[in-house]
């Protein structure tokens, strides 16, 4: 399955990710939580890793 062929793709409310996920229920706004969520989450893992 391909998303967008763009390597460097933009990102606002009418690139195709947010438009997959508004879909799925999941509006800009929330998407951008999510992310950022899952970035802070991923951050701390790599964190506790290096000790």
């Amino acid at each position: 399955m391909i998303n967008e062929i763009n390597t460097i793709p933009g990102f606002t409310r009418y690139s195709m990710l947010p438009l997959l996920w508004k879909e799925q229920g999941i509006d800009y706004p929330q998407l951008i939580d999510k992310l950022i969520m899952y970035g802070l989450e991923r951050y701390k893992e790599k964190q506790r890793c290096k000790v």
